[in-house]
């Protein structure tokens, strides 16, 4: 596969994307039964439906104002948990069918040779049976997929060209599931032109009312005046390299939108990647098990309605919005994450993270614990635990995680929990952020942290906390080298700032006895272990003097 193909120019028809409302979804759906969410004084009443590991503690009771206050809490949830509460996505594999059945379809002009099960009339080439066929050559016009219910539809891209002013270049109107596969050693494109109206339904350049599968190891560039791919059902993408330039969504699975392999770059004015079906359970996700995505994104890098589940791969997200956002879960157990500019870099109401490698760089908080749609729920963040603990969960029990925030560096409008894994926050320089924020408890079991920032609103592990740590008001400029000695004179840990600093806080299994060290650039700063020495509020909710948080 060739891998030094220049972008494509993006094609926005910018008025008619205006009238086009941004599709953007409600918050929650499926939460915690009997539970009630705050968002700034807004009642998220929670939905019946049960996901493993995702559970109440208990329910909320309202004020006469209207907010509500709830002990409710989102719990620990592993990447398998919750694949398991999840619909399957359908896939259509390469076994299920053979290119040595393939019905050759020349494209030419506005029609297309004729073959069994093909028709060509006005510009629309029309494929009405179940089977395989080899589409090549170029096609002023549009390719329909108009089979039966039940019928399996392959679609071989073999060097094929298809440019449309008048609809989607594809679109699959019945069967019931289709695959498109791209030819080795080939490389094909779409073009759709057209200007969509507001309330079009099949509004993308491939745009299928079925379930689509994207497989082969050849090439194909896309370029959408609206949305790139998209499906009401599952859409896979399980091989090729896949270049797309869209006005609005570059992909779109609505029932779920699962990357198992392939090489993905998308420039978006949209989210880049979006699952957004929130009617069902187990609906809704996205899962990325492998294959590398480069995506620019003027709305969120990844969107789902549900949850986003990270194993595999390479993704690289600069986004305008969120970088990854799951208005339900979002777990990250292996693969590479990179956040290269976001305005808040991972949101969810669990985010979960047990393996991967994941650097982030966001405008506001890098990592958010925050319940609901990205532009329907106010973060809480910012007050230095000063808010009501509204039951959501950062929880990391593994991975090297690196995080650097113009707001709040790991914020959670309930709860942090870290047991595992090593975690690097630059956090903000404005005293009205933290490094830390939790409106709940903070707590750190294991793993390494360092959280540096401004000393404002600066924030410590609690009182639950099993493994020692540190907080101290200490000031460097980026570039400045931190050490942590142990109370025997011994550094066991030195970085490099990546930004200005008033505040440290550091917590690591080396880190014993009662007494340490901090240095900055040769300025010595004492600390006791588990107490707060500087900085403007304690552990948690505790604020300052509470849990945690003695200074």
């Amino acid at each position: 596969m060739t891998t030094d193909r220049r972008p494509l120019e993006p094609i926005r028809d910018e008025p008619a994307l205006a009238a086009r409302p941004h599709r953007r979804r409600a918050p929650l759906r499926r939460l915690l039964p009997a539970v009630a969410i705050v968002a700034t004084g807004a009642l998220l009443a929670g939905c019946t439906a049960v996901t493993a590991g995702i559970a109440a503690a208990g329910a909320g009771t309202s004020s006469a104002s209207g907010t509500t206050t709830t002990t409710s809490a989102v719990t620990s949830a592993t990447l398998d948990e919750l694949v398991a509460v999840n619909e399957d996505g359908t896939v259509v594999r390469e076994d299920e069918w053979s290119a040595a059945d393939a019905i050759d379809v020349t494209l030419s002009g506005t029609g297309a040779t004729a073959a069994s099960g093909v028709t060509s009339a006005d510009g629309v080439v029309t494929i009405t049976e179940a089977g395989v066929y080899r589409l090549s050559g170029g096609l002023d016009g549009r390719v329909v997929v108009a089979a039966a219910e039940d019928a399996q539809v392959v679609l071989l891209l073999d060097g094929a060209s298809i440019a449309s002013d008048d609809g989607p270049a594809i679109e699959v109107q019945t069967a019931d599931d289709v695959a498109i596969h791209l030819v080795d050693g080939t490389s094909s494109t779409i073009v759709d032109t057209t200007a969509y109206a507001a309330d079009a339904g099949a509004h993308a350049a491939i745009d299928a009312a079925a379930d689509l599968t994207v497989s082969g190891a050849g090439a194909l560039a896309i370029e959408a005046s609206d949305d790139g791919i998209s499906t009401s059902d599952d859409l896979a993408i399980i091989g090729g390299e896949l270049e797309v330039v869209a006005g609005d969504e570059a992909l779109r699975g609505g029932d779920s939108l699962l990357v198992e392999e392939g090489a993905l770059r998308l420039d978006a004015g949209g989210d880049a990647l979006q699952s957004d079906q929130e009617d069902g359970e187990g609906r809704g996700w996205i899962a990325i098990e492998g294959g590398t995505i480069e995506a620019t994104a003027g709305d969120d890098g990844l969107h789902a309605a549900s949850d986003i589940l990270v194993s595999g791969g390479t993704i690289t997200v600069d986004a305008v919005g969120d970088g990854l956002h799951a208005d339900v879960a979002l777990a990250i157990a292996g693969g590479s994450v990179t956040v290269a500019g976001s305005d808040e870099g991972l949101e969810s109401a669990l985010v979960q993270i047990d393996g991967g490698t994941i650097d982030v760089t966001a405008s506001d908080d890098a990592i958010n614990g925050s319940a609901g749609s990205s532009s329907t729920t106010a973060d809480q963040g910012g007050m230095g635990g000063g808010m009501a603990d509204s039951g959501e969960l950062v929880a990391i029990t593994g991975g090297d995680v690196t995080l650097r925030a113009g707001g709040d560096g790991l914020d959670s409008n309930g709860s942090i929990e870290l047991s595992g894994g090593t975690v690097v926050v630059w956090g903000p320089t404005s005293d009205g952020n933290g490094a830390l924020d939790a409106n709940g408890g903070l707590s750190v079991t294991g793993g390494t942290l360092l959280a540096v920032g401004s000393a404002g609103m600066a924030e410590s592990p609690d009182d639950t906390s099993t493994q020692g740590w540190l907080q101290v008001a200490a000031s460097g400029q980026a570039g400045s080298t931190i050490e942590v000695r142990d109370e025997s004179g011994a550094t066991i840990a030195s970085f490099q700032a990546a930004s200005a600093f008033a505040n440290v806080v550091f917590s690591s299994a080396a880190l014993t006895g009662t007494t340490a060290t901090v240095v900055v650039d040769g300025a010595e700063t004492a600390a006791t272990l588990g107490t707060a020495t500087g900085g403007g509020m304690g552990g948690g909710q505790g604020g300052p003097g509470g849990p945690g948080g003695r200074p």
